[in-house]
């Protein structure tokens, strides 16, 4: 298993701040790992058991502070799951199978399973994405409601974003900017003094955390027909990633009844988006 982060001087900072960002979640919460036969999958649960259950996906070079500004109104009518991903900048095992092996639905389905849930409700943005379409692909039945953030695997990934981002790497903290620029973050300082917190943590994330280098792969024909469930999918007019259009052309061919949207002026990153999720998740109750 090789390492994921650059350095372990690296892995305590990120880490570090991350535990910090846990200790002050901003909902009541529980916070404990599920162990796997891909290593310990770390979850924290807001929410009542009483209300229907939903499980949430971050993103790449990332972790479950993508929902911070999501999971206070998510949790006031859901039992909220959000799942740290396994191989990313989490406190889940830094396993990394192949995207071919079939290992991320499994994974997810012992989790959920181990959550002693049948059914639940996805949130999942980009990488987190293409593993709830994986998931939902090979376990329909389990999934009661899907929500994609510019997923992968509708779509072949705009090979020019892996170089772009990985030479950005290596130029410090104006590198740093200009790969917070690329997934859709406005930035118009020239460094990154003042940034908020959020900014700041994803420019550490991004500084010291060695992020996948293979490509998601699209799902056949075949795996998409299986996507029978409601889906609401959101794509940012200008994201850097994942072409848009063609992604939504994809899904439409396969999933007529699936929920569509452009946002205008947005880029790969897509968060805040709890009011339009709870809009398509309380239409189908």
């Amino acid at each position: 298993m090789g390492k994921i982060y650059k350095s372990e001087i690296g892995k305590r900072e990120v880490l570090g701040q991350y535990r910090k960002i846990l200790a002050n979640w901003p909902v009541e919460n529980d916070q404990y790992e599920i162990e796997t036969s891909f290593g310990p999958t770390f979850v924290i649960e807001s929410g009542s058991k009483d209300n229907p259950p939903l499980i949430l996906l971050h993103g790449s070079v990332s972790n479950s502070y993508t929902w911070l500004g999501d999971v206070v109104a998510l949790s006031k009518t859901y039992n909220v799951y959000a799942i740290d991903i396994i191989g990313e900048a989490g406190l889940s095992a830094p396993s990394r199978p192949s995207y071919k092996s079939g290992a991320y639905a499994l994974w997810l389905n012992e989790t959920i399973t181990a959550l002693r849930l049948s059914t639940c409700s996805i949130v999942a943005m980009s990488l987190g994405g293409w593993m709830a379409l994986s998931f939902a692909t090979s376990y329909p039945d389990k999934v009661s409601n899907l929500v994609l953030l510019c997923p992968g695997g509708l779509a072949h990934e705009k090979s020019s974003f892996l170089w772009k981002a990985i030479f950005f790497s290596l130029l410090g903290k104006w590198g740093q900017i200009q790969t917070l620029k690329l997934v859709g973050v406005n930035i118009s300082s020239s460094s990154l003094s003042g940034l908020g917190e959020d900014l700041a943590f994803a420019s550490l994330t991004f500084k010291y955390f060695k992020p996948r280098t293979a490509k998601m792969p699209p799902f056949s024909d075949h795996s998409l027909a299986q996507l029978t469930m409601p889906i609401l999918m959101l794509f940012g007019d200008s994201d850097q990633l994942i072409p848009a259009s063609k992604s939504i052309k994809r899904l439409k061919q396969f999933a007529q009844h699936a929920s569509i949207e452009m946002l205008p002026d947005t880029g790969h990153l897509i968060i805040n988006q709890a009011d339009r999720i709870l809009k398509f998740l309380n239409s189908k109750i």
